[in-house]
Protein backbone atom coordinates (compact mmCIF):
# COMPACT_ATOMS: atom_id res chain seq x y z
CA UNK A 1 0.00 0.00 0.00
CA UNK A 2 1.56 3.29 -1.13
CA UNK A 3 1.54 6.29 1.15
CA UNK A 4 0.33 9.62 -0.29
CA UNK A 5 0.75 12.97 1.45
CA UNK A 6 -2.02 15.50 0.78
CA UNK A 7 -1.55 19.20 1.52
CA UNK A 8 -4.10 21.94 0.90
CA UNK A 9 -4.24 25.72 0.96
CA UNK A 10 -7.71 27.15 1.20
CA UNK A 11 -9.54 30.41 1.81
CA UNK A 12 -13.20 29.40 1.88
CA UNK A 13 -12.85 25.64 2.20
CA UNK A 14 -13.09 24.44 -1.41
CA UNK A 15 -9.48 23.26 -1.65
CA UNK A 16 -9.83 21.48 1.68
CA UNK A 17 -12.98 19.73 0.47
CA UNK A 18 -11.22 18.66 -2.73
CA UNK A 19 -8.29 17.30 -0.69
CA UNK A 20 -10.65 15.43 1.65
CA UNK A 21 -12.50 13.97 -1.34
CA UNK A 22 -9.19 12.84 -2.86
CA UNK A 23 -8.19 11.25 0.45
CA UNK A 24 -11.38 9.18 0.41
CA UNK A 25 -10.85 8.22 -3.24
CA UNK A 26 -7.22 7.30 -2.60
CA UNK A 27 -8.27 5.02 0.26
CA UNK A 28 -10.77 3.31 -2.04
CA UNK A 29 -7.96 2.78 -4.59
CA UNK A 30 -5.80 1.08 -1.95
CA UNK A 31 -3.49 3.95 -1.06
CA UNK A 32 -2.72 5.18 2.44
CA UNK A 33 -3.36 8.95 2.35
CA UNK A 34 -2.22 11.40 5.01
CA UNK A 35 -4.13 14.70 4.95
CA UNK A 36 -1.95 17.39 6.51
CA UNK A 37 -3.81 20.17 8.32
CA UNK A 38 -2.42 23.72 8.20
CA UNK A 39 -1.27 23.64 11.84
CA UNK A 40 0.74 20.44 11.13
CA UNK A 41 2.68 21.75 8.13
CA UNK A 42 5.49 23.25 10.21
CA UNK A 43 6.56 19.66 10.97
CA UNK A 44 6.27 18.41 7.39
CA UNK A 45 9.00 18.42 4.78
CA UNK A 46 8.29 16.05 1.91
CA UNK A 47 11.26 13.86 1.11
CA UNK A 48 10.22 10.89 -0.98
CA UNK A 49 7.12 9.17 -2.27
CA UNK A 50 3.91 10.77 -3.44
CA UNK A 51 2.59 14.26 -2.70
CA UNK A 52 -0.58 15.95 -3.93
CA UNK A 53 -1.06 19.65 -3.19
CA UNK A 54 -4.45 21.33 -3.68
CA UNK A 55 -4.56 25.11 -3.46
CA UNK A 56 -6.97 27.88 -4.19
CA UNK A 57 -5.64 31.26 -5.32
CA UNK A 58 -6.28 34.52 -3.53
CA UNK A 59 -5.44 38.15 -4.17
CA UNK A 60 -3.24 38.63 -7.21
CA UNK A 61 -2.22 35.03 -7.73
CA UNK A 62 -1.25 34.58 -4.09
CA UNK A 63 -1.21 31.51 -1.89
CA UNK A 64 -3.84 31.24 0.85
CA UNK A 65 -2.62 32.29 4.33
CA UNK A 66 -2.81 28.74 5.71
CA UNK A 67 -0.23 27.33 3.27
CA UNK A 68 2.09 30.35 2.90
CA UNK A 69 4.42 29.54 5.85
CA UNK A 70 5.00 26.00 4.52
CA UNK A 71 5.64 27.26 0.99
CA UNK A 72 8.10 29.96 2.12
CA UNK A 73 9.91 27.55 4.46
CA UNK A 74 10.44 25.08 1.61
CA UNK A 75 11.49 27.89 -0.71
CA UNK A 76 14.04 29.27 1.75
CA UNK A 77 15.44 25.90 2.85
CA UNK A 78 15.44 24.56 -0.72
CA UNK A 79 15.72 20.85 0.08
CA UNK A 80 16.71 18.71 -2.89
CA UNK A 81 13.77 16.35 -3.51
CA UNK A 82 14.63 14.00 -6.38
CA UNK A 83 12.74 11.11 -4.76
CA UNK A 84 9.50 13.07 -4.49
CA UNK A 85 6.75 12.59 -7.06
CA UNK A 86 4.31 15.47 -6.79
CA UNK A 87 1.12 16.76 -8.32
CA UNK A 88 -0.57 20.14 -7.93
CA UNK A 89 -4.23 20.99 -8.35
CA UNK A 90 -4.93 24.70 -8.61
CA UNK A 91 -8.35 26.18 -8.00
CA UNK A 92 -9.01 29.57 -9.52
CA UNK A 93 -11.23 31.84 -11.52
CA UNK A 94 -10.25 32.50 -15.13
CA UNK A 95 -11.81 35.96 -15.03
CA UNK A 96 -8.76 37.04 -12.99
CA UNK A 97 -5.39 37.82 -14.56
CA UNK A 98 -3.45 35.45 -12.29
CA UNK A 99 -5.66 32.41 -12.86
CA UNK A 100 -4.46 29.57 -10.59
CA UNK A 101 -1.41 31.64 -9.62
CA UNK A 102 -0.97 29.77 -6.33
CA UNK A 103 -0.97 26.43 -8.14
CA UNK A 104 1.59 27.80 -10.60
CA UNK A 105 3.86 28.90 -7.73
CA UNK A 106 3.63 25.54 -6.00
CA UNK A 107 4.27 23.66 -9.23
CA UNK A 108 7.34 25.81 -9.98
CA UNK A 109 8.67 25.37 -6.45
CA UNK A 110 8.60 21.57 -6.55
CA UNK A 111 10.16 21.53 -10.01
CA UNK A 112 12.95 23.81 -8.72
CA UNK A 113 13.51 21.44 -5.78
CA UNK A 114 14.15 18.57 -8.18
CA UNK A 115 10.89 16.74 -7.59
CA UNK A 116 9.16 14.98 -10.47
CA UNK A 117 5.62 15.84 -11.58
CA UNK A 118 3.34 12.83 -11.91
CA UNK A 119 0.98 14.87 -14.13
CA UNK A 120 0.99 18.49 -15.30
CA UNK A 121 -0.67 21.11 -13.09
CA UNK A 122 -4.45 20.67 -13.07
CA UNK A 123 -6.23 24.04 -13.25
CA UNK A 124 -9.86 23.96 -12.13
CA UNK A 125 -11.83 27.03 -13.19
CA UNK A 126 -14.63 28.28 -10.95
CA UNK A 127 -16.15 29.92 -14.04
CA UNK A 128 -16.69 26.46 -15.54
CA UNK A 129 -17.51 24.21 -12.60
CA UNK A 130 -19.29 24.52 -9.29
CA UNK A 131 -17.93 21.14 -8.11
CA UNK A 132 -14.13 21.13 -8.32
CA UNK A 133 -14.04 17.80 -6.50
CA UNK A 134 -15.69 16.15 -9.53
CA UNK A 135 -12.88 17.29 -11.84
CA UNK A 136 -10.31 16.28 -9.24
CA UNK A 137 -11.78 12.76 -9.03
CA UNK A 138 -11.58 12.40 -12.83
CA UNK A 139 -7.97 13.64 -12.72
CA UNK A 140 -7.19 11.14 -9.94
CA UNK A 141 -7.93 8.21 -12.25
CA UNK A 142 -5.22 9.50 -14.63
CA UNK A 143 -2.88 10.06 -11.68
CA UNK A 144 -3.51 6.51 -10.45
CA UNK A 145 -2.74 5.09 -13.90
CA UNK A 146 0.58 6.98 -13.99
CA UNK A 147 1.55 5.75 -10.52
CA UNK A 148 0.52 2.16 -11.32
CA UNK A 149 2.44 2.18 -14.60
CA UNK A 150 5.64 2.94 -12.74
CA UNK A 151 5.86 6.49 -14.07
CA UNK A 152 5.93 7.66 -10.44
CA UNK A 153 7.25 6.31 -7.13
Amino acid sequence: MKHVDLVFGTVYGSAQFVAETLADELTALGYQPRLWQAHELSAFTPEAGLLIVVSSTTGSGDLPDDIQPWYFRLKSQAPYLPSLNYSVIGLGDSSYTDFCGAGEKLNELFAELGARAVLPLLRIDAMETMEPETEAKTWLSQWHQQVQSGQAA
